[in-house]
């Protein structure tokens, strides 16, 4: 989770607000009260926006949300770090002033976006109006709806609980847990039907609550919230919708594969009673509460020879790594491509392990506080090799945070929405068994026959992830459009997951049910197509960072750790910011415009062969 200024999230938590009607009234009704066509031309011409007006605009929103996002962020800070009532009332106080503030902004943008300015004002002013997620309408008893909609939406969600017949009620996580360690499919479908109760009251609300953002949409200049959502991608919003087509037509055929193989294990560990040789896999078996992710059914499906041979956390324990020790040895990574150390004040202000004397929120994120140098991370570590990898993925959020602090306050974010968690998860990739013998973790590379087990837990996480991280926006810009009506909802969110994922319910579902809001970005207003965008570019920027490191061998072998050349292109790009769009961006690093998902299917090539061999040797049906 990043903490930025523009995130949307907090753009979402929209308050009552009334702008913008003086400003266009005010012409139409002088002009009503001249009858000469040549004095309402000269008015009309007086009215229209100036480019020194509007490039007056946009400095003065930009230094006002600058100077807000600073307090905001150390409010939202403190709050996390120690939750009260009183602190989460400052976090939320502070946090209404940025909104009220984006809003204005965005809305008063639309005045100027006929002016013709220069590329960089012009860049800022589209930032500007299209930054919003829930844009609220111009009438303030509509927008006062929408806050308390929203509002509404968040609670109940974070507030679900599913109360099983012997009395224990247990939270999303909680039963996320269960869903993650147990075999029982009849306990996993109680906690599955059971957490998506709590969706069920979200249905009208959402309805409403569409209604109402695409108004706002439409008063921004935008035909819908669909087209306003794919606006914010440097493309045309059909051609980025024809763009994850494309990308996810290159990917499909690996998913297939990994599908037919998992599905096939799953019928043997189950029985045909409980999966199917030729059906979509039941939702609530693949180890998940969304079935988004596989990992935690690696045991289930392994390779026989999967093993690697050694165990992260194991070695973490022998080598006397504490929290910090981690943390150090993740800024090594970046002070070994040539970036420079984190500052003091990192090491002094993160929070690197739980305090026993308050509550905080422990969820890792990488944190922002001052659009400059206080960078920071919040986690509460764990010894393990899984938190290993979390902080070399967080540090990457800091590394570029520092790297674009030179950019003005509105381009101080990434190229898209999906640069951020890629880069995190690019320097993540490059945690291989070398990088792990060259810092002195392990002593041995085990040889190339133990690949299949890591390619296989790596493509449980990240492969099986990607028609999630695509349909999931998919469904939510055809709601937004109107394509998908509100009587079908539920039926065409299944129809989506069966098409992509191969994946479906359980039990029969109706439309007195909601399964979209089980998922807590849906009625949270979070944006989803970054997650797919992050897992494509994560494998681009890999591999051609690799071949600037000048890597010979296998791409799923391959660490960049120690390579200044490798550094010098990643600190390139990532000191553009948002600055430039996306295809410049990417540029820097891969030598080309055009994301390209071949670098996913070249890293899971070993994987790919071994998945095709198991599934022919079993002679499954692979498809659905």
């Amino acid at each position: 989770m990043i903490q930025s200024t523009l995130k949307p999230s907090r753009l979402a938590l929209l308050i009552t607000l009334a702008i913008g009607v003086s400003a266009c009234g005010e012409p139409q009704k002088q002009a009503q009260q001249t009858s000469s066509s040549e004095s309402q031309t000269t008015i009309e011409k007086s009215a229209a926006p100036t480019q020194a007006e509007a490039v007056a605009f946009i400095d003065n929103a930009e230094n006002k949300l600058a100077n807000l996002s600073i307090d905001a962020n150390r409010a939202e800070w403190i709050y996390s770090n120690f939750i009260t009532e009183d602190t989460a009332a400052l976090a939320a106080a502070v946090g209404e002033k940025v909104t009220a503030n984006s809003v204005k902004f965005a809305t008063e943008s639309a005045k100027y976006k006929q002016v013709e300015l220069d590329y960089v004002n012009n860049r800022k002013l589209n930032m500007l109006r299209s930054a919003l997620v829930l844009p609220a309408p111009l009438d303030p008893a509509k927008n006062a709806e929408l806050a308390s909609i929203s509002a509404e939406l968040n609670g109940l969600y974070g507030k679900g609980k599913y109360c099983f017949k012997d009395g224990r009620c247990l939270t999303q996580p909680e039963l996320s847990n269960i869903m993650a360690e147990s075999d029982n499919p009849q306990e996993l479908l109680e906690v599955w039907q059971g957490w998506r109760e709590i969706a069920k009251p979200m249905r009208p609300l959402f309805k409403r609550e569409i209604e109402l953002a695409n108004e706002g949409a439409r008063d921004l200049g935008f035909n819908d919230l669909s087209q306003l959502w794919r606006s914010q991608y440097d493309m045309e919003p059909d051609a980025f919708s024809a763009e994850l087509d494309r990308l996810w037509g290159q990917v499909k055929p690996l998913y297939d594969s990994l599908h037919c193989y998992v599905r096939g294990e799953l019928n043997e560990k189950y029985g045909d009673e409980v999966v199917a040789k030729d059906q979509p896999i039941p939702a609530h078996l693949l180890g998940n509460m969304w079935a988004q992710s596989w990992g935690n059914i690696y045991d289930d499906v392994a390779p026989a020879n999967g093993d690697p041979g050694y165990n992260v956390t194991e070695l973490l324990a022998k080598h006397n790594y504490d929290e910090k020790k981690m943390v150090e040895q993740a800024e090594t990574f970046f002070t070994s491509l040539g970036f420079e150390p984190l500052p003091e004040t990192f090491w002094t202000r993160s929070l690197f392990t739980q305090p026993k004397d308050r509550d905080v929120v422990c969820h890792a994120s990488a944190w922002d506080l001052d659009n400059e140098d206080d960078i920071r991370i919040k986690m509460c570590i764990q010894k393990t090799g899984e938190d290993f990898t979390v902080i070399h993925h967080e540090l990457g959020h800091n590394f570029y945070q520092r790297a674009y602090k030179n950019q003005p306050f509105i381009f101080k974010n990434s190229a898209n929405d999906g640069f951020h968690e890629a880069i995190g998860d690019t320097v993540a990739l490059s945690i291989t068994p070398n990088y792990l013998k060259q810092i002195g973790l392990l002593e041995q590379v085990p040889d190339e026959s133990k690949d299949i087990g890591l390619l296989m837990k790596q493509a449980l996480d990240k492969v099986a992830f990607l028609p999630f991280g695509l349909m999931i926006d998919q469904w939510r810009w055809k709601v937004f459009s109107g394509e998908i009506t509100p009587e079908q909802y539920n039926q065409a969110w299944w129809e989506l997951r069966e098409k992509y994922q191969g994946v479906k319910a359980p039990v029969a579902r109706t439309e007195a049910d909601f399964d979209p809001g089980a998922k807590y970005h849906v009625p949270g207003n979070v944006p989803y197509t970054r997650y797919f965008l992050a897992h494509i570019l994560q494998f681009q920027f890999h591999k051609a960072l690799c071949e600037i490191a000048g890597d010979k061998g296998p791409v799923h072998r391959c660490s960049i750790y120690g390579n200044k050349e490798a550094g010098a292109k990643l600190n390139t790009m990532l000191e553009m910011g948002a600055s430039k769009p996306w295809p410049e961006a990417l540029e820097v690093v891969t030598g080309t415009k055009e994301m390209d998902a071949k670098a996913v299917l070249d890293y899971f090539a070993p994987l790919k062969v071994w998945l095709d061999k198991q599934n022919s040797d079993a002679n499954r049906q692979c498809g659905w």
